[in-house]
């Protein structure tokens, strides 16, 4: 008997939203319930040597489970949304011919739902000269005045970026200027294929916001007492790594080892932007209609586990080993 169409799609568990919400811890449960893998969808972890400060996890957290997507890549290569796409279609394809659960797992909003929607972005073009002019623009002016200049073609995109996301507004003028097609419609014409997934999106989140924020804070600790300062002064010293110097953990930290500000001030200027961080990383999930909240205040480990293992349940049509 032919399949139906949703019993070709391959079936994925996604566990999503902000930092510091335990992301990994959920997804390894998830893959040790249903035989699965966990595949990486956060865009600092793909960089090698920095496990501190991207939060990468530790061999003991990852329990024998596989990862993939992890500490891969060197600070001075240049690695892309499209690079990503490539990626993870390939481990997904890896995963599930081994009879496994494809289990992805992280914070980037954009790697996720360029994946799980099929955004067709690898022959998008680029002008180096271009960009670098953009970005030249961006230090001068800041970040927010070329948000504006996005904003007045194309609003859509404008609306979901912060100022400081630099990278993602300059890649906008920068698509618009080289093809007179906003990023919103290229998005558009490139959904234009069903997405060959059928995902079950778990998102964390607290109805509480100061719950949030106080793991957010022991996390910083945490991340301290383990050497993220060591790791920055590495990345400071380092030549180039550009991408990885602007990442939320290591440039709020600079000004201290540059002698610029006392330690306290720079923990806590790292603190308050990683709270602003975990803000925009919600309001961009809270896009995806998908996605079933589970409220971390409301729900313990094994609850939290349960509701989650049974919505991929009930979603995937799979069943696992209670």
């Amino acid at each position: 008997m032919k399949k139906t169409e949703p019993e070709q799609k391959i079936p994925v568990a996604v566990v999503c939203g902000p930092t510091a919400s335990g992301k990994t811890a959920l997804a390894v449960e998830l893959a040790l319930r249903f035989g699965g893998e966990v595949i990486s969808a956060d865009s600092m972890q793909i960089y090698r040597d920095l496990p501190v400060g991207t939060a990468q996890p530790s061999q003991e957290e990852m329990r024998g489970v596989p990862h993939h997507l992890i500490g891969f890549c060197g600070w001075d290569t240049p690695f892309s949304v499209a690079d990503y796409l490539k990626l993870a279609a390939r481990c997904i394809q890896e995963v599930r011919a081994r009879g496994r659960l494809p289990v992805l797992a992280g914070g980037t909003g954009l790697y996720l739902s360029s994946l799980l929607h099929n955004l067709s972005l690898a022959r998008e073009p680029r002008d180096d000269a271009l960009r670098q002019k953009l970005e030249q623009r961006a230090r001068q002016e800041g970040g927010a005045a070329l948000l504006e200049e996005l904003r007045a073609f194309d609003p859509e995109t404008a609306a979901r970026l912060h100022p400081k996301d630099v990278k993602r507004i300059v890649r906008a003028v920068e698509l618009y200027r080289l093809t007179g097609k906003t990023m919103t419609r290229q998005r558009e014409e490139s959904r234009r294929l069903p997405s060959p997934y059928r995902a079950c999106w778990l998102g964390l989140a607290f109805e509480d916001r100061q719950l949030l924020y106080q793991r957010i804070n022991r996390r910083v600790d945490v991340m301290l007492e383990n050497g993220l300062l060591e790791e920055a002064r590495r990345l400071l010293e380092a030549p180039g790594a550009a991408t990885v110097k602007q990442a939320i953990g290591y440039k709020e930290l600079f000004p201290y080892l540059r002698g610029e500000c006392s330690l306290e001030e720079a923990v806590e200027t790292l603190k308050r932007e990683t709270r602003r961080f975990a803000k925009r990383q919600l309001t961009w999930f809270r896009r995806e209609e998908e996605i079933h909240w589970l409220k971390l205040d409301r729900l313990d480990g094994p609850a939290l586990l349960e509701q989650a293992a049974g919505l991929v349940e009930k979603v995937l049509e799979i069943g696992y080993n209670k």
